[in-house]
């Protein structure tokens, strides 16, 4: 399947190929085009959009799109639920609402501010974000597990 959102990706907008490359659809495709070009993207391509106002796996209220897939995908697993709050709190004005989400942020930014000079494109984001998002997994997981 093949998905779309906003190019220039920080917090959810990465979190989120992760959870469904590493959950839900290892085969996912992820478009990241300007904003006036997504809903174009999505026609043209048979993509779904995320991350982007009015649709299925977006903000809802103090949720991020991160939970809307949970939710969605009716995921149950103790550590993706703590991540789901980590990086809602990352990725929200609310940086409080887990200890780990404000460094979570901070992370995200400083790759965000590395490119493009260092890394060109949204997918090179992916690539070189990816391992930090299993590394966070695993501390979830581990945690989860007492």
């Amino acid at each position: 399947m093949k998905y779309v959102t906003r190019a220039h990706v920080k917090v959810d907008r990465v979190a989120c190929p992760w959870l469904i490359k590493r959950f839900i659809d290892p085969e996912a495709e992820f478009l990241f085009v300007e904003p006036d070009r997504v809903f174009a993207t999505v026609e043209r391509e048979s993509a779904i959009p995320f991350d982007v106002p009015n649709v299925e796996l977006g903000h809802r209220g103090d949720r991020c799109t991160f939970d809307a897939i949970i939710e969605k995908y009716g995921i149950r697993d103790p550590a993706l639920l703590r991540l789901a709050e980590i990086v809602r709190g990352a990725d929200t004005s609310n940086r409080n609402v887990t200890a780990e989400s404000p460094g979570l942020y901070a992370l995200a930014a400083g790759f965000h501010a590395l490119s493009p000079s260092r890394y060109p494109d949204d997918q090179a984001l992916l690539a070189v974000e990816f391992p930090m998002y299993d590394a966070l997994y695993e501390y979830c997981r581990t945690r989860a597990d007492g």
